[in-house]
Protein backbone atom coordinates (compact mmCIF):
# COMPACT_ATOMS: atom_id res chain seq x y z
CA UNK A 1 0.00 0.00 0.00
CA UNK A 2 1.33 3.40 -0.99
CA UNK A 3 0.15 6.69 0.55
CA UNK A 4 1.49 10.12 -0.33
CA UNK A 5 0.92 13.57 1.14
CA UNK A 6 0.91 16.82 -0.78
CA UNK A 7 -0.18 20.45 -0.61
CA UNK A 8 1.38 23.88 -0.42
CA UNK A 9 4.17 24.39 2.10
CA UNK A 10 3.01 25.17 5.62
CA UNK A 11 -0.02 22.87 5.75
CA UNK A 12 1.50 20.36 8.21
CA UNK A 13 2.50 17.41 6.03
CA UNK A 14 5.47 16.36 8.16
CA UNK A 15 3.42 16.23 11.35
CA UNK A 16 0.61 14.21 9.79
CA UNK A 17 3.01 11.78 8.12
CA UNK A 18 4.78 11.11 11.41
CA UNK A 19 1.47 10.49 13.20
CA UNK A 20 0.18 8.20 10.45
CA UNK A 21 3.34 6.08 10.37
CA UNK A 22 3.25 5.73 14.16
CA UNK A 23 -0.41 4.69 14.05
CA UNK A 24 0.21 2.17 11.27
CA UNK A 25 2.90 0.57 13.41
CA UNK A 26 0.51 0.40 16.35
CA UNK A 27 -1.97 -1.41 14.11
CA UNK A 28 0.63 -4.08 13.33
CA UNK A 29 1.68 -2.82 9.90
CA UNK A 30 5.25 -2.36 8.73
CA UNK A 31 5.41 1.20 7.39
CA UNK A 32 8.24 3.42 6.15
CA UNK A 33 8.29 7.16 5.48
CA UNK A 34 10.23 8.80 2.66
CA UNK A 35 10.42 12.20 1.02
CA UNK A 36 10.39 13.25 -2.61
CA UNK A 37 12.92 14.51 -3.53
CA UNK A 38 15.21 12.70 -1.14
CA UNK A 39 15.54 9.46 0.83
CA UNK A 40 18.34 8.17 -1.43
CA UNK A 41 21.92 9.45 -1.71
CA UNK A 42 21.21 10.76 -5.22
CA UNK A 43 17.85 12.20 -4.21
CA UNK A 44 19.33 14.09 -1.27
CA UNK A 45 22.04 15.61 -3.49
CA UNK A 46 19.41 16.70 -6.00
CA UNK A 47 17.27 18.08 -3.16
CA UNK A 48 20.14 20.28 -2.04
CA UNK A 49 20.47 21.73 -5.54
CA UNK A 50 16.73 22.26 -5.99
CA UNK A 51 16.03 23.93 -2.66
CA UNK A 52 19.13 26.10 -2.38
CA UNK A 53 18.47 29.77 -3.02
CA UNK A 54 18.56 30.94 -6.63
CA UNK A 55 21.67 33.07 -6.11
CA UNK A 56 23.62 29.82 -5.72
CA UNK A 57 22.48 27.87 -8.80
CA UNK A 58 20.12 29.25 -11.45
CA UNK A 59 17.63 26.57 -12.52
CA UNK A 60 15.28 26.96 -15.47
CA UNK A 61 11.79 25.54 -14.99
CA UNK A 62 12.23 22.62 -17.41
CA UNK A 63 15.55 21.66 -15.84
CA UNK A 64 13.90 21.96 -12.43
CA UNK A 65 11.18 19.54 -13.48
CA UNK A 66 13.69 17.03 -14.83
CA UNK A 67 15.77 17.15 -11.66
CA UNK A 68 12.69 16.36 -9.58
CA UNK A 69 11.86 13.50 -11.95
CA UNK A 70 15.38 12.07 -11.70
CA UNK A 71 15.23 12.09 -7.91
CA UNK A 72 11.81 10.43 -8.03
CA UNK A 73 12.97 7.70 -10.43
CA UNK A 74 15.78 6.84 -8.00
CA UNK A 75 13.35 6.91 -5.06
CA UNK A 76 11.01 4.49 -6.82
CA UNK A 77 13.71 1.97 -7.68
CA UNK A 78 15.75 2.20 -4.49
CA UNK A 79 13.06 2.71 -1.83
CA UNK A 80 9.41 2.58 -2.86
CA UNK A 81 9.23 -0.43 -5.15
CA UNK A 82 11.40 -2.68 -2.91
CA UNK A 83 9.31 -1.74 0.15
CA UNK A 84 6.05 -2.49 -1.64
CA UNK A 85 7.43 -5.80 -2.86
CA UNK A 86 8.27 -6.68 0.76
CA UNK A 87 4.66 -5.99 1.70
CA UNK A 88 5.41 -2.79 3.58
CA UNK A 89 3.33 0.39 3.55
CA UNK A 90 5.06 3.42 2.05
CA UNK A 91 4.15 6.94 3.16
CA UNK A 92 5.78 9.62 1.00
CA UNK A 93 6.10 13.34 1.57
CA UNK A 94 5.16 14.41 -1.98
CA UNK A 95 5.24 12.41 -5.22
CA UNK A 96 4.39 13.01 -8.90
CA UNK A 97 1.40 15.26 -8.15
CA UNK A 98 3.85 17.87 -6.84
CA UNK A 99 5.68 18.06 -10.18
CA UNK A 100 2.43 18.38 -12.10
CA UNK A 101 1.29 21.26 -9.92
CA UNK A 102 4.56 23.09 -9.26
CA UNK A 103 6.00 23.02 -12.76
CA UNK A 104 2.77 23.07 -14.82
CA UNK A 105 -0.07 24.83 -13.02
CA UNK A 106 2.22 27.26 -11.20
CA UNK A 107 5.36 27.14 -13.34
CA UNK A 108 3.84 27.29 -16.82
CA UNK A 109 5.20 24.10 -18.40
CA UNK A 110 2.92 22.08 -20.65
CA UNK A 111 0.76 19.88 -18.44
CA UNK A 112 0.71 16.80 -20.66
CA UNK A 113 4.46 16.93 -21.23
CA UNK A 114 5.08 16.92 -17.48
CA UNK A 115 2.62 14.04 -17.04
CA UNK A 116 4.39 12.10 -19.82
CA UNK A 117 7.84 12.54 -18.29
CA UNK A 118 6.33 11.63 -14.94
CA UNK A 119 5.07 8.30 -16.24
CA UNK A 120 8.62 7.42 -17.25
CA UNK A 121 9.95 8.43 -13.82
CA UNK A 122 7.46 6.45 -11.74
CA UNK A 123 7.45 3.31 -13.93
CA UNK A 124 3.81 2.45 -13.01
CA UNK A 125 4.42 2.90 -9.26
CA UNK A 126 1.80 5.35 -8.02
CA UNK A 127 0.08 6.08 -4.69
CA UNK A 128 -3.13 4.28 -3.82
CA UNK A 129 -4.26 7.38 -1.92
CA UNK A 130 -2.96 10.95 -1.98
CA UNK A 131 -3.78 13.06 1.07
CA UNK A 132 -3.99 16.64 -0.17
CA UNK A 133 -3.71 18.89 2.88
CA UNK A 134 -5.41 22.14 1.95
CA UNK A 135 -5.76 25.57 3.53
CA UNK A 136 -5.77 29.19 2.35
CA UNK A 137 -2.35 30.45 1.28
CA UNK A 138 -2.43 33.31 3.79
CA UNK A 139 -2.87 30.92 6.70
CA UNK A 140 -0.16 28.55 5.47
CA UNK A 141 2.21 31.51 5.09
CA UNK A 142 1.76 32.46 8.73
CA UNK A 143 2.88 28.97 9.80
CA UNK A 144 6.25 29.18 8.03
CA UNK A 145 8.19 31.15 10.64
CA UNK A 146 11.59 30.13 9.29
CA UNK A 147 13.99 30.86 6.44
CA UNK A 148 12.31 29.89 3.18
CA UNK A 149 13.98 27.61 0.62
CA UNK A 150 14.17 28.36 -3.12
CA UNK A 151 10.79 26.81 -3.96
CA UNK A 152 9.06 28.47 -1.01
CA UNK A 153 10.45 31.89 -1.97
CA UNK A 154 8.57 32.33 -5.26
CA UNK A 155 5.86 34.59 -3.89
CA UNK A 156 2.21 34.69 -2.89
CA UNK A 157 0.88 34.58 -6.47
CA UNK A 158 2.91 31.45 -7.22
CA UNK A 159 1.63 29.80 -4.05
CA UNK A 160 -1.96 30.69 -4.93
CA UNK A 161 -1.53 29.04 -8.33
CA UNK A 162 -0.16 26.00 -6.51
CA UNK A 163 -3.23 25.71 -4.32
CA UNK A 164 -5.57 26.11 -7.29
CA UNK A 165 -3.58 23.49 -9.22
CA UNK A 166 -3.74 20.96 -6.40
CA UNK A 167 -7.50 21.41 -6.09
CA UNK A 168 -7.94 21.16 -9.87
CA UNK A 169 -6.07 17.85 -9.90
CA UNK A 170 -8.15 16.60 -6.97
CA UNK A 171 -11.32 17.23 -8.96
CA UNK A 172 -9.89 15.08 -11.77
CA UNK A 173 -9.08 12.14 -9.47
CA UNK A 174 -11.64 12.09 -6.63
CA UNK A 175 -11.12 8.40 -5.99
CA UNK A 176 -7.39 8.81 -5.38
CA UNK A 177 -6.78 12.37 -4.16
CA UNK A 178 -8.48 12.97 -0.83
CA UNK A 179 -8.72 16.66 0.06
CA UNK A 180 -8.22 17.23 3.79
CA UNK A 181 -9.05 20.55 5.45
CA UNK A 182 -5.72 21.32 7.13
CA UNK A 183 -6.96 24.45 8.91
CA UNK A 184 -8.16 22.34 11.85
CA UNK A 185 -6.60 20.88 15.01
CA UNK A 186 -3.86 18.33 14.36
CA UNK A 187 -5.71 15.42 15.98
CA UNK A 188 -8.89 16.12 14.02
CA UNK A 189 -6.95 16.07 10.76
CA UNK A 190 -5.20 12.85 11.75
CA UNK A 191 -8.48 11.13 12.59
CA UNK A 192 -9.78 11.86 9.09
CA UNK A 193 -6.55 10.55 7.55
CA UNK A 194 -6.78 7.36 9.61
CA UNK A 195 -10.39 6.80 8.55
CA UNK A 196 -9.41 7.01 4.89
CA UNK A 197 -6.34 4.83 5.43
CA UNK A 198 -8.37 2.21 7.32
CA UNK A 199 -10.87 1.98 4.47
CA UNK A 200 -8.01 1.37 2.04
CA UNK A 201 -5.81 -1.03 3.98
CA UNK A 202 -6.16 -4.78 3.86
CA UNK A 203 -7.05 -6.27 7.27
CA UNK A 204 -3.98 -7.18 9.34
Amino acid sequence: MFFSFDGIDGVGKSTQIKLLVEWLGEQGHSAIACRDPGSTPLGERIREILLAHEDQVAIERRAEMLLYMAARAQLVEQVVRPALERGEIVVSDRFLLANVVYQSYAGGLDLEQVRSVGEVAIAVVRPDVVFLLDMPVEEADMRMARELDRMESQGREFRQRLREGFLAEARLAPGVIHVVDAARPIDEIQQEIRRVASATLRPK
